[in-house]
């Protein structure tokens, strides 16, 4: 268990280290109030301390993707373990924690409107209807895939467990974060640690058999390292569903000293998550049933089915499970609340009367309502490429930030470059795509990346030519409360 061992321990020092470095890059202003101060309306803005925040990210960030895609990933053998540690400290984390940040110095802006203000008015609409179709995509994902383990688990129907899972979510969507999001999670937390800690111990006690490193790619299929295991591993790796999360808690936010926590520290415990999960799928290389089989029978549901109850029995399997149901649903919930306040943002609609909120989230739960009848693997094809896509956006809005701050922007150019690469080799060469061939694919995803970088110098050279402030005044207007826009160089 070397590699496996080795690779927790490298996430840890990761966050001490690289987390401390990001930080200093950013600059922290301890004085600098944030918006849950200077915007509080009690519903989205209101201050939470850090211990909460920060338990209330990873719940949110948390789905099934650091579960299902490290089981789904673990198919490549550990060369899976190379890209959760790299991808989650150099890439994942800063993503997170530059979201985060830049969403607090302006005003809790979510990614449409960070997108609008840094690339450009044309890449706030568009930003705007992906981001809104990522969180339908994870909102019916994660409708889903935890009615499926709990139908396992119940005598209840799937339908009737798919709308008391959908009420949740309308509850959560509406009500101030502070009534029960803030409230359930401590919970919901503690199922989520036990249960992964669970896992963990258990793969160490039972001596499972986890492979150690190799560049080999061991999918039966044959399917190409670069560019599916960037996108299948996401949540525990690098997540643009992320971006959609880290505004919701840069509103809650008392301090920005509390940033490295809550926002790099949680994608550091997700990758912590992943890793286990990854292990565990990978210990199913041997035996009578392999992980392939598992998958090919039930698919990533029976993959924690089947490792819970193996390792820890009937009760502690039970409890495992549960954790995994708990992951799906709480990032859920934010899902649908992001998607709502996304919205509201873009069309100026006040969030604080309720009535209000039910006319924007509504039309989401009927949609997603529909998406649930779409294959779960077709639905997570789509979800992967969403995803990454959003991140790639995240990651340049990150990059625009620190140039036009003139600090050092590597930290996040290479990840946005490597991962723009990426993203366009899968949209030429997936199914879901343009089904080219994987040399063509090539081609044509460096020649889009190429393109992109050109786009980028324009914009830095255009923005660089005038004034222009990255950090909005920590004071906002009055009617800022009511979705005043950003202001933007043009």
């Amino acid at each position: 268990m070397i590699t496996f061992i080795t690779a927790i321990l490298l996430l840890v020092v990761g966050y001490f280290t690289y987390g401390k470095f990001v930080e200093r890059v950013f600059v922290t202003d301890r004085k600098r109030p944030t918006p849950a101060f200077t915007m509080r309306d009690d519903v989205d803005y209101l201050p939470m301390n850090s211990a909460r925040n920060s338990l209330i990210q990873l719940l949110n960030i948390a789905g099934v993707g650091p579960i299902f895609g490290p089981i789904l990933g673990a198919l490549y053998g550990p060369v899976a373990f190379l890209w959760i540690v790299i991808g989650c400290i150099f890439a994942g984390a800063v993503h997170d924690y530059l979201t985060g940040m830049i969403s607090i110095r302006n005003h809790g802006a979510h990614l449409p409107q960070l997108a609008g203000k840094f690339l450009g008015k044309t890449m706030k609409h568009v930003v705007n209807g992906f981001a809104v179709l990522l969180l339908l995509l994870v909102g019916t994902v994660f409708v889903t895939s935890p009615a499926a383990l709990l139908q396992s688990m119940t005598p209840f129907s799937l339908t009737l467990i798919i709308g008391a899972i959908f009420a949740y979510y309308l509850l959560a969507t509406l009500l101030p974060i502070d009534k029960i999001i803030g409230r359930i999670y401590p919970y919901f937390g503690a199922l989520l640690l036990i249960s992964a800690a669970g896992i963990g111990i258990g793969l160490v006690v039972t001596g499972a058999p986890i492979p150690e490193l190799s560049l080999q790619n061991m999918h039966p299929e044959g399917a190409p390292i670069f560019p599916l295991l960037f996108l299948t591993i996401s949540c525990g790796a690098l997540s643009g569903f992320h971006a959609t999360q880290t505004p919701i808690i840069s509103r809650t936010t008392e301090n920005e000293d509390n940033g490295r926590k809550i926002f790099y520290g949680m994608m550091i415990a997700e990758g912590i998550i992943a890793m286990i999960w990854a292990a565990a799928a990978m210990s199913l290389f041997h035996g009578d049933h392999s992980l392939s089989d598992v998958l090919a029978a039930g698919g990533p549901a029976a993959v924690v089915s089947e490792v819970s109850v193996s390792m820890l029995g009937a009760i502690g399997g039970t409890l495992a499970i549960l954790g995994v149901i708990v992951l799906p649903i709480t990032s859920g919930d934010t899902a649908f609340r992001s998607a709502r306040m996304i919205i509201a943002d873009y069309l100026k609609i006040d969030q604080k009367p309720l009535v209000k909120r039910l006319m924007v989230a509504a039309p989401l739960f009927v949609a997603s309502y529909a998406l649930t009848h779409i294959d779960f693997t077709l639905l997570w094809r789509y979800f992967s490429w969403a995803n990454q896509t959003t991140a790639v956006i995240a990651l340049w809005v990150g990059t625009m930030y620190l140039v036009l701050a003139r600090k050092p922007h590597l930290i996040t150019s290479i990840p946005a470059v490597f991962m723009t690469m990426a993203t366009f080799t899968y949209l030429a060469n997936a199914p879901i795509g343009f089904g080219l061939s994987l040399q063509i694919s090539y081609v044509a995803a460096a020649l889009g990346t190429l393109l992109c970088i050109a786009l980028f110098m324009k914009r830095v050279r255009r923005l660089s030519g005038g004034i222009f402030a990255v950090d909005e005044p920590a004071q906002p207007p009055r009617d800022a409360l009511k979705g005043s826009e950003l202001s933007t160089a043009n």
